[in-house]
């Protein structure tokens, strides 16, 4: 029995959500899945009513679980950074999720804006590693709220941390089996220190893999050549900082963040599944808002737990109803109803 911990969120969340649980309902038929979900009101709405954005039980209350399902974060009535750091950081770095996964893949009927490129070419992942770099909040202010005033914010690299996402990377290569390649996205040429561990465990971790095609890419002439050869890639492997930038760059080579999904994992723990998008207040409630990159998570989620069957109908469903030209505005306000494109392709799964 598969036990998925549901957070909707805030704004859209709960609406792109219940398409997302939807699609899962109806491909748990045909395949034969048997799953149980529970539902959370973490977030804003929560802060704004209780004090809190979730429970301090929170972590064991997951640790329960399968898999987590994640609408959306941002209220805009919550002071900026709350809730994402309550509902998001503490949940990779408690859970230790240090894979940040994020498939770029631009489904067949989807735009891009990149000229004479299409889906054969945008098809790579990025893997960011999710609980080092400048996001462990290691840092403080000096003379604060003075002329003199200094602040530091300090990047922190472990040996173990930037290993173990490296050999992620390599077996994610290995097990995709496309064009077997791995492309190490730094700035080592600046940042002295560590991205000089980064390029050292990217050496000695890549001898394992004899079969695999070893790349190394400055993180400004990788944002260039993802726009102009994005065929270059299968796997990227970087940093929390550049990956959090870079993906976003995906995000919109494979037509927006309507249709861009992401994975939080721990391969040997809970990992949570989730939309890039944020929580698009202004539409909350209105049925206007694209669920289709929260169905793509659901189908990452059952990737991750196994359940291939259904995540491959889940993904056949998704291109198949992209191509189909139902589809022609994926923008929020622009797309067909949240409901009604839940209903294709629950319907073509």
């Amino acid at each position: 029995m598969l036990r998925i911990a549901v957070i909707p969120g805030d704004g859209i969340g709960p609406e792109v959500v219940r398409e997302g649980l939807k699609v899962l309902e109806a491909v748990a038929g045909p395949t034969g899945l048997e799953y149980e979900t529970a539902e959370f009101d973490w977030g804003g709405e929560r802060y704004l009513k209780q004090g809190e954005v979730r429970p301090d039980s929170a972590l064991d209350i997951l640790r329960q679980f399968d898999a987590i399902y994640l609408g959306a974060v941002g209220h805009p009535d919550v002071p900026v950074g709350l809730v994402e750091r309550k509902l998001l950081l503490d949940l990779r770095f408690g859970l230790d999720q240090y894979v940040n996964l994020r498939p770029i893949k631009l489904y067949p009927g989807v735009w891009t804006p990149i000229k004479d490129k299409g889906p054969e070419e945008i098809e790579f992942v990025v893997v960011r590693e999710n609980t080092e770099d400048l996001y462990v909040g290691t840092g403080g202010f000096a003379h604060y709220g003075t002329p003199d005033e200094v602040a530091t914010q300090v990047a922190v690299y472990t040996r173990k941390g930037t290993e173990r996402i490296i050999r992620y990377a390599f077996e994610l290569a290995k097990a995709r089996g496309k064009r077997k390649r791995v492309t190490v996205v730094d700035k080592s040429n600046v940042l002295t220190y560590g991205h000089d561990l980064w390029q050292r465990v990217f050496g000695e971790v890549g001898e394992e893999y004899p079969d695999i095609e070893k790349d190394r890419a400055y993180v400004d002439a990788a944002c260039m050549w993802m726009v102009k050869n994005p065929e270059w890639f299968d796997v990227i492997v970087t940093t929390n900082m550049f990956g959090d930038i870079i993906t976003d760059l995906g995000a919109m080579i494979q037509g927006g963040m309507g249709v861009a999904a992401s994975g939080n994992i721990n391969p040997d723990g809970t990992s949570m599944f989730e939309p890039i998008h944020g929580s698009a207040p202004k539409y909350t409630g209105q049925n206007k808002a694209n669920p289709i990159a929260c169905i793509a998570a659901m189908q990452m989620l059952l990737e991750h737990v196994r359940a291939a069957e259904a995540a491959e109908r889940i993904d056949k469903a998704l291109t198949s109803v992209l191509a189909s030209g139902k589809i022609p505005d994926l923008s929020a306000g622009k797309c067909p109803p949240t409901s009604e494109i839940g209903d294709m392709v629950a319907a073509a799964v």
